[in-house]
Parts: structure tokens; sequence; C-alpha cells
């Protein structure tokens, strides 16, 4: 069954906070107040930008570099709360919409590159950037392509969408409580993106591999 042009739960991401008492409390205010999933959808693509626009702004305006570290990392977990909420809003409302898997998935998309690419400008090489953000592309191209071809939506890592805007997340922290002598400069920056370029194409790998088991395995 499909609520708000979203998958039903076999095929939603585990997230462990969907299950907390506060979490839910909000999902159930937002339902009652009838806010619309793919409105909130549109809102986390806006943090996603907003965290890009952040984390390229410390190399852009390094005077005020911490506090946009901060800014960019506020925004990133903005970002993961939108995406949290739009499906449990979808299910509680039980609304349906034709579009509602594009706001699904694009926002998503938009976010993920936003982010890394601000962090390419960041650790001062915008290639990196764009590689890291292809490659994370890539594992939601495997995971959607392998369902549209019969295997189960695979969520897994090391390095999903979760794992990324974590180690995002901790970076603008540290960048912005620790003194520019100690954190670096750019290397902690380029270092998140190595790893996370590297993560990814594995997250890829992995997930294509065990979409083509499930596939050979069907009857």
């Amino acid at each position: 069954m499909v609520s708000g042009g979203r998958v039903d739960a076999a095929d939603r991401r585990p997230i462990a906070a969907r299950n907390l008492g506060a979490t839910q409390k909000v999902a159930a205010w937002l339902v009652a107040r009838g806010a619309s999933p793919n409105g909130i959808s549109l809102a986390g693509m806006a943090a996603g930008l907003g965290a890009g626009l952040a984390f390229a702004a410390t190399d852009w305006l390094p005077g005020g570099a911490w506090l946009f570290w901060l800014l960019g990392a506020a925004l990133v977990q903005a970002r993961l709360m939108a995406n949290l909420f739009d499906g449990m809003v979808a299910i509680g409302r039980g609304v349906a919409s034709p579009v509602g898997e594009l706001f699904n998935e694009v926002p998503d998309r938009v976010s993920d590159t936003a982010v890394l690419l601000g962090l390419g400008v960041a650790a001062g090489s915008v290639a990196l950037g764009l590689a890291a953000a292809l490659a994370a592309m890539a594992t939601a191209y495997v995971r959607t392509t392998a369902r549209a071809a019969g295997a189960p939506s695979d969520f897994c890592g090391p390095m999903a969408k979760q794992h990324r805007m974590a180690l995002a997340t901790a970076l603008g922290v540290w960048c912005a409580v620790v003194p520019a002598a100690w954190s670096g400069g750019a290397w902690a920056p380029w270092t998140v993106l190595a790893v996370i370029l590297a993560g990814s194409l594995a997250t890829a790998w992995r997930r294509l591999a065990r979409a083509a088991a499930a596939l050979e395995a069907k009857p």
C-alpha cells in the first residue's frame, strides 16, 4: 500500500527514532493540523540547500566560519527531521498523492548534493564534493532501480543517508568548537568527503550485489 505516494512499511527506511514517544507526539501534532507530507519534504530540501550554503560560507566568509559550521550542522539535522516526519505524517493522515514518491525521493537527492558540494567548497575541492555527491546518488539509484526490478528496498550501509549526514553533522560541530589551529583548516572536510566517497561506492556495490542475489533467488 502506498500512503502519500510513499512506499509502505516494508519499503521504508528503518529509523529507530520513529518509535520514540516524543517523535510520535510531534507527528500526531502535525497530522492533527493537516500538515502536507509533500510540504514537509520540500522544507527538508530547503534545509539541505541551506546546509550546503552554510558549509560553503565557511570558506567564503572565514571570519564567521564557526557560526556557519554550527548552522550547517543544525540544518542537516533539520533535513533529517523532515525526512522522518514526511512519511509519518503521510501514513498518519492516510493521504495519497500520485506525485508523493517524487517528493519523497527528489528532494533527498537535491539535499545530498547541496550538502556535499558545500563541504567540497569548505574543503577547497569542489571536485571531491561532486564525486561524493555522485557516489551518494549512486546508492539511491541502485536501491530504486533494484526495487523497480522486483528486489526488496535495501537501505544497508556502510554509508547510507543517515551515515553521510551523521558525518556531516559531526564535522560541523567539530569545526565549530575546535580552534582552527587544531582542526587543521580544510583537512577535516576533505577527510570526511573522502570517507563518504569511498563508503558510498562500497554501499552502492553492496546493494547491487544483494539485489542481484535476491532477484536470482526468485522462482
